[in-house]
């Protein structure tokens, strides 16, 4: 008799957990055990998941780097990629970077349409990057929301965007390769942040960007952000 008890209360705790599991995935609009998209070793040990999950969306500080770090393993390994509003992006820079050319798609210049341009870019790609010229109404990010999450799609905005999976950003870099008055510039070394509803505290990383391929390396294990950190030293974005 205890027997068939534990087995009966270990199947109601099996059916609680079950539907708790599918309401949470019916309020974040993704399933939680989606595979995601690669990113760099360095890069998936801070992100929740380990990687770009689809459906999400993610805040990046301005760096270019850091952009092209989170672009180049998906694009490599199938998955068309935009960017959308970033005239100035370089496309050779995007190369050495690791980024595959021949699944890039450019909108320098969507124009005040920005936000509509980008929901019907993520119609057709997987993920899509976006710097927006201005604040959108919570209405219509609430609809691009949507449309990610019914298109699996990945959005990689830089700025400040609610809501997010994840806030990535970088700073504190310091340049190697120069000695006294000569030499000539090598790598990179920058902390990257990571802060995320999902976990208690940010986690942080010392990284190499770019690292002698052009692209992102860990340096150190990657290390909680203390709380004291976090009150005196605001996340910086460099490019």
């Amino acid at each position: 008799m205890r027997s068939i008890v534990g087995n009966v209360a270990v199947a109601d705790a099996a059916g609680t957990v079950r539907a708790l599991r599918a309401q949470l995935e019916r309020m974040e609009g993704r399933r939680l055990d989606t595979p995601v998209l690669p990113v760099p070793p360095a890069l998936a040990a801070l992100l929740p998941g380990g990687g770009l999950r689809p459906g999400a969306s993610y805040s990046l500080g301005r760096s270019t780097s850091l952009l092209f770090a989170l672009l180049a393993r998906p694009s490599r390994e199938g998955s068309w990629c935009a960017a959308i509003g970033m005239p100035h992006l370089g496309a050779e820079a995007a190369r050495a970077a690791g980024v595959d050319l021949e699944r890039l798609v450019l909108v320098p210049e969507p124009g005040e349409r920005w936000l509509t341009v980008t929901a019907t870019v993520a119609d057709v790609l997987p993920v899509v990057a976006v710097r927006p010229p201005a604040r959108a109404k919570d209405a219509d990010i609430a609809r691009l929301a949507a449309r990610m999450r019914e298109r699996e799609a990945v959005l990689l905005v830089q700025g400040p965007w609610p809501q997010t999976e994840a806030m990535i950003d970088v700073g504190d870099p310091s340049w190697s390769g120069l000695g006294d008055g000569y030499g000539l510039l090598e790598g990179r070394e920058l902390t990257v942040t990571v802060t995320s509803r999902r976990f208690p505290m940010p986690r942080s990383g010392r990284v190499l960007l770019p690292d002698a391929q052009g692209g992102l390396a860990a340096e150190q294990a990657p290390a909680s952000v203390p709380a004291s950190a976090q009150e005196s030293a605001p996340l910086r974005a460099v490019g």
